[in-house]
């Protein structure tokens, strides 16, 4: 008996002009490696026994996961609807926004809540489907926001809205 898995629902078809132009450049990146690519896998497919050809083997992985990369990048970019123009509220928080966060212990978060295609937590940059952002979205500088995590509900207060940079 297979295992089952229901499909995953789909993400917000939102994107910033940068996040859109990163996904591009990706894309017309790896097309200039798919051409590496496939003369090094003549290449090594020349040498012969095509079984124990170890750069063989490689480069033919290397090639189908370029390949599955760019049908998603083909399939995606269409979709997306870039956001260009800020709210009218700019003191609530919507996509885009800048925010400062500070929980009840005083630690102090900055999150920008970007589209699920350009998120980074390393940048704090988090997609507007997740659990933190969904609390967030509306919300004002001195509000307080509930939200629930995994290991309880977690209590936060705004501290900054912006849509630009937080320092």
């Amino acid at each position: 008996m297979g295992r089952y898995r229901p499909p995953q629902p789909k993400s917000s078809p939102y994107i910033s002009a940068d996040g859109y132009q990163v996904l591009q450049d990706e894309l017309d990146a790896l097309w200039k490696r798919r051409h590496l690519v496939t003369k090094a896998l003549a290449a090594a497919a020349a040498e012969g026994d095509r079984s124990e050809n170890a750069e063989y083997i490689y480069r033919k992985k290397e090639l189908r996961e370029i390949d599955r990369r760019v049908r998603y990048l083909q399939k995606r970019l269409p979709d997306l609807k870039v956001v260009r123009d800020l709210p009218s509220d700019q003191s609530a928080i919507f996509f885009g926004a800048w925010v400062r966060l500070e929980d009840e212990d005083g630690s102090e978060y900055i999150y920008r809540i970007v589209g699920p295609d350009e998120f980074n937590a390393g940048k704090g940059y988090i997609s507007m489907d997740a659990p933190m952002a969904k609390a967030l979205m509306k919300k004002r500088g001195d509000d307080e926001v509930t939200v629930h995590t995994p290991k309880g509900d977690k209590l936060y207060f705004v501290v900054e809205v912006s849509y630009s940079e937080i320092k």
